[in-house]
């Protein structure tokens, strides 16, 4: 019963393209938030890339071909200017995949953030600061790389001259 259970949770992670709480597969196998997140736990042992974002659980999917990602490049500080940051990138449109930072010691770190909407930064926002977390940038003084999906390349150079305007921008990498 439990190997068929992880099975269909990765049933569920593979068929979808948006993260899943614990809570909404909990209801979905009828079983308690606790006994999912072992589960994931246990998947995860096994060499699953399940990934936990501040949206829920997902699985990375190969990006294939698109000509709608992009990656930009900002500093800032602070929680305001995060916040700032990613609603310009999701006021045009944009989800905003993941933020990278490059560590003088680690080299890239990477981490998935899956944020389309104000909801969704609104939820990322108040856990960051429910747990008093140092955004990622902070290890490398602000400075910070973020996979974008646009919705085309005119609003990608609206949001560039945004970006800009507010002095997130870094244009020379």
């Amino acid at each position: 019963m439990t190997d068929e259970r992880r099975d269909k949770i990765l049933d569920v992670l593979n068929s979808i393209n948006e993260p899943i709480t614990g809570s909404e597969l909990a209801k979905i196998f009828n079983v308690s938030r606790q006994v999912i997140v072992q589960d994931i736990a246990v998947l995860r042992a096994k060499g699953i890339n399940i990934l936990a974002t501040s949206n829920g659980y997902y699985i990375p999917k190969p990006i294939q071909n698109n000509d709608n990602i992009r990656t930009i490049v900002c500093s800032h500080s602070g929680y305001k200017s995060i916040e700032e940051e990613l609603k310009i990138l999701i006021d045009m449109g944009a989800k905003v995949l993941d933020v990278i930072v490059m560590h003088p010691v680690y080299g890239e770190i990477r981490c998935p953030l899956m944020i389309k909407s104000r909801y969704d930064l609104g939820k990322f926002i108040e856990k960051v600061k429910d747990a008093k977390a140092e955004p990622l940038s902070s290890l490398t003084g602000g400075e910070h790389i973020h996979t974008i999906e646009i919705p085309n390349e005119k609003v990608y150079d609206i949001i560039l001259k945004k970006l800009d305007e507010k002095g997130f921008l870094i244009k020379d990498c």
